[in-house]
């Protein structure tokens, strides 16, 4: 059988994107490389090794959440639990909580429970792992809640940064012509927001991937905000699946479709230390089926 092409496909990165000594070019050209090599590994994975992998096009932002970008000066930022605000811990815990943590008795410190509830979901999911296993899950999990409330609140906080970062991702789509969108982790709450701000966006496809869409914390933030705990349907898609794998932390709770109008809702499981990068979604054949059908 010979080789399928697709057209071009929008990726939306999420957290841990900075760049250090690139420009935002050189950034996006290279995150769409090195995102077409696992998306290859996944249409392998899926036994469709006959469909060719996509022009990619990275709508990287990662800069634009910095105060004061400078190529050479920027970095991923902090990842301890030392450095969250009272008001992110507090949304640290109640995210904790919606992930299936036990109630513990209020603390006039946040961040023991925090620590706390961190050390539970380790020992859920890591059963059985030796102890130096269970220190490298906790501290991934430590940084994953850290990097996602930072940036979170990086997009959320300033409307100037927060529109800039909206043109970012609407000019990949209208520059490309692309008519399907992959959006990971905290790109799924810009493509959502993208996508209202845009409504003339025609999108066949819009693929979330480990997405904190349905988090509390994060839909009291949205625009448009949420009614009645709903959030609406962005006006030019088609068609809406969400993957989110079974341990990852960052998409909680994992089902999109009780608060957002998802088609299509799967879960994966792309192992114990790799549950939430964009390229571990990808390199899985899960992710690869979803793309195929809107692609080919």
């Amino acid at each position: 059988m010979g080789v399928v092409g697709m057209g071009p496909v929008v990726l939306v990165h999420g957290i841990w994107n900075a760049e250090p000594g690139l420009t935002p070019r050189q950034a996006a050209e290279e995150k769409a490389e090195a995102a077409a090599k696992r998306l290859r590994e996944g249409l392998a994975a899926a036994r469709l090794s006959h469909i060719a992998v996509p022009p990619l096009v990275m709508a990287y932002y990662a800069h634009q959440l910095a105060d004061d970008y400078r190529p050479e000066q920027q970095s991923a930022g902090p990842d301890r639990l030392e450095d969250l605000s009272a008001a992110q811990l507090a949304d640290a815990w109640e995210w904790l909580r919606l992930a299936g943590v036990e109630p513990v008795e209020e603390q006039a410190a946040l961040l023991a429970p925090v620590r706390w509830g961190i050390g539970r979901l380790v020992a859920r999911r890591a059963r059985g792992a030796a102890p130096g296993a269970r220190d490298r899950l906790a501290e991934l999990l430590s940084r994953l809640v850290v990097a996602t409330l930072q940036d979170t609140d990086a997009y959320t906080s300033r409307p100037a940064r927060r529109r800039a970062v909206r043109e970012t991702v609407a000019e990949a789509v209208r520059g490309s012509g692309a008519r399907v969108m992959v959006a990971h982790s905290l790109g799924s709450v810009v493509a959502y927001e993208t996508l209202h701000a845009y409504p003339e966006l025609e999108l066949d496809l819009l693929l979330t991937l480990g997405s904190p869409l349905g988090l509390p914390a994060l839909m009291r933030k949205l625009e448009p905000e949420p009614v009645d705990g709903r959030g609406a349907r962005p006006p030019g898609v088609r068609h809406w699946v969400n993957i989110a794998d079974v341990g990852d932390l960052v998409a909680v709770p994992p089902r999109l479709g009780d608060a957002f109008p998802v088609d299509h809702h799967d879960t994966t499981d792309i192992g114990l230390f790799d549950p939430h990068t964009l390229g571990g979604y990808l390199a899985g054949g899960l992710t690869a089926a979803a793309l195929a059908p809107y692609l080919a």
